[in-house]
């Protein structure tokens, strides 16, 4: 499965939909989205492209609406964090990676946000993988599940 990985929108609108355009160009079949939304908007321009959206809320999705709307609409949805299974793989989504405090040991791979900024790294060996922020231009990753390739896709603005 090919998963497209992106994070800290921040209600940019513009970047959103060209980085959706790549989900369908790349047919991936899964959106994790690492939080930091702000606004319904952001969530209806994700969720226009008819692809599966898996996602947390972050520190900057203080409107109530925000959580309703991905509880209601994701495929998968969690306030802090997240773990569901996906091509074989053990996946677990936060926003702030310091907000988790245990049980990392048992995924394949985390996703995170928070940060501005990509990063690729291994923490008690579990690889920990942040796309970069949409908000910053049209930064993201496609993971894909069966040869747990990661590829970071960034073009500042």
């Amino acid at each position: 499965m090919k998963l497209l990985i992106i994070s800290d929108s921040h209600n940019n609108i513009a970047n959103l939909k060209h980085v959706m355009g790549f989900a369908k160009k790349f047919k991936t079949d899964a959106v994790i989205h690492c939080g930091d939304w702000n606004t319904i908007e952001s969530i209806d321009a994700v969720l226009s492209f008819g692809i599966p959206l898996y996602t947390v809320t972050g520190n900057a999705d203080i409107d109530p609406q925000v959580s309703e709307k991905l509880k209601a609409k994701s495929e998968k949805f969690g306030e802090d964090f997240l773990e569901f299974e996906l091509g074989g793989r053990k996946i677990g989504v936060v926003h702030k990676i310091k907000n988790l405090e245990s049980g990392i040991s048992n995924m394949d791979i985390i996703f995170t946000g928070h940060f501005h900024s990509k990063d690729d790294r291994i923490v008690d060996g579990v690889r920990i993988v942040r796309p970069g922020a949409i908000i910053n231009g049209n930064n993201f990753a496609i993971y894909d599940t069966t040869t747990n390739r990661i590829e970071f896709i960034e073009e500042e603005l």
